[in-house]
């Protein structure tokens, strides 16, 4: 198994990649590209769930009685991921928000 720092970094990895993907997919709905939009939110929601089971592990070793060591890092880490998570869902409204204005430029 991988140590605790190598795990911190991993969960921080995906959850920028996450983030990365979602204004990625942002900046193509603004663009008016929703299908590579769609396609950019689906690659950030691989990631999310990447780091997740990588969370969703700890958790479950600390629930079963083993030692896990509680570290700045790992709070930045958990904290990265959380904000990755909201900033994703609020994008994803954003680009349902540029698709009706889309739609409706259309009838103008």
């Amino acid at each position: 198994m991988k140590n605790l720092e190598e795990i911190v970094f991993s969960i921080i990895i995906h959850g920028g990649n996450a983030r990365a993907k979602a204004y990625e997919a942002l900046k193509a709905a603004e663009e008016g590209d929703f299908k590579t939009a769609e396609k950019l939110i689906l690659e950030a929601d691989e990631e999310i769930g990447n780091a997740h089971r990588i969370q969703t592990d700890i958790i479950q070793k600390e629930a079963g009685g083993e030692k896990v060591e509680l570290s700045v890092l790992f709070v930045h880490a958990q904290d990265h991921l959380m904000t990755a998570i909201s900033e994703k869902g609020l994008i994803e409204n954003m680009i349902r928000l540029y698709k009706r204005v889309n739609e409706l430029e259309k009838w103008i």
